[in-house]
C-alpha cells in the first residue's frame, strides 16, 4: 500500500474470455480457438483435497499480457483469438454462459480509465454486455476512515 500522497498511482487491468456451463467440450473449445485455456475445469473437479466439488464445467483464457497494459490492449489480444470464431462461440452460447470477465485494480480512488471505442468489439460480436469490476485497495479505505 502506499505510504504517502506522494506514491504513484497503479492500476492493473485483465481481460478473460470466461465459457461455463454443466458440461464443455474443452479440447474442441481449445482446439477452435487455437490457444490453451489458463484455467479449465470439469464438473466435480476440486481445486484441492477437501475442497468443494464445482458445480459446473469451465473454459477460461486470458491474454498473457502484463497487467500494466491498457484494458483495451487485453481487449484487442483477446478480439484477435476471439474474432476468427465468432460464430462458433455464438453457437455454443445456446448451451453456455459465455461472458469477458474485465478487471481493474488500482490503489487510487480517483484514478479513472478509458477504453477505446474499438475494444468493444468483442461485446458486440458476442451480443454480451460489458461489465468492469473495479477494486480499491485498501489505502483508499484507509484514508477514508481517517477523515
Amino acid at each position: 500500500m502506499p505510504e504517502s500522497d506522494d506514491e504513484p498511482i497503479y492500476q492493473a487491468f485483465t481481460a478473460c474470455l470466461r465459457i461455463v456451463a454443466d458440461d464443455l467440450p474443452h479440447d474442441e473449445i481449445t482446439r477452435t480457438l487455437g490457444v490453451q485455456p489458463t484455467m479449465r475445469r470439469k464438473r466435480g473437479d476440486r481445486r484441492r483435497p477437501g475442497s468443494t466439488a464445482a458445480k459446473d464445467a469451465a473454459w477460461h483464457f486470458q491474454p498473457p499480457l502484463p497487467e500494466e497494459c491498457e484494458l483495451s490492449e487485453h481487449l484487442h489480444a483477446l478480439w484477435q483469438v476471439i474474432a476468427p470464431h465468432v460464430a462458433y462461440l455464438r453457437d455454443l452460447k445456446a448451451h453456455a454462459r459465455i461472458d469477458i470477465f474485465c478487471g481493474c485494480r488500482s490503489n487510487h480512488g480517483g484514478a479513472g480509465f478509458e477504453v477505446a471505442p474499438d475494444a468493444l468489439k468483442p461485446f458486440v460480436a458476442l451480443d454480451i454486455p460489458f461489465s468492469i469490476s473495479v477494486i480499491i485497495d485498501g489505502y483508499v479505505v484507509d484514508r477514508l476512515k481517517l477523515q
